[in-house]
């Protein structure tokens, strides 16, 4: 996990990202914003869930979907990432800036950044074999971390 950052610039950088995004300047928004900018500086991986629970301590009323449309809106802008496990799960981070990838243990979820990539070569190949015009892509490696090969 590498830290990302001052939690004040990175909540100021989530509540614009938030407001450009054409979500208004809300108590809620801008205090999912803090939390996250929190948990990214320390460099903590998070789910909605436990983010949701986290911030209902503050405010009971807070809705669900409003944290689920913001780290959604966020991960959508490319300030957070949404890392798949080979079980199905998923967790969420902010990462350091530039294009990568993400080694993922499926025994105890440790997730590591790597800058290995598919070349675009192979993304033209896949694109003339499937007549996609590719805009993108993402890619999860899964395996046994060190510790968890003993």
């Amino acid at each position: 996990m590498n830290p990302a950052g001052d939690p004040n610039a990175l909540a100021a950088k989530f509540q614009a990202a938030l407001e450009e995004d054409g979500r208004r300047k809300t108590q809620p928004r801008q205090r999912i914003a803090a939390r996250l900018a929190e948990l990214s500086a320390s460099g903590q991986d998070f789910c909605v869930e436990a983010l949701w629970s986290d911030l209902r301590r503050a405010n009971p009323r807070l809705g669900r979907a409003t944290v689920f449309r913001a780290v959604e809106t966020l991960v959508s802008l490319g300030l957070l990432d949404r890392i798949e496990f080979a079980d199905g799960s998923h967790t969420y981070r902010a990462c350091q800036a530039g294009h990568h990838h993400h080694l993922t243990c499926w025994k105890c979820h440790r997730i590591v950044d790597i800058a290995l990539c598919v070349s675009p070569q192979s993304l033209d190949e896949i694109g003339r074999t499937t007549g996609f015009d590719i805009t993108g892509h993402s890619m999860v490696l899964f395996g046994i971390c060190p510790e968890c090969q003993g």
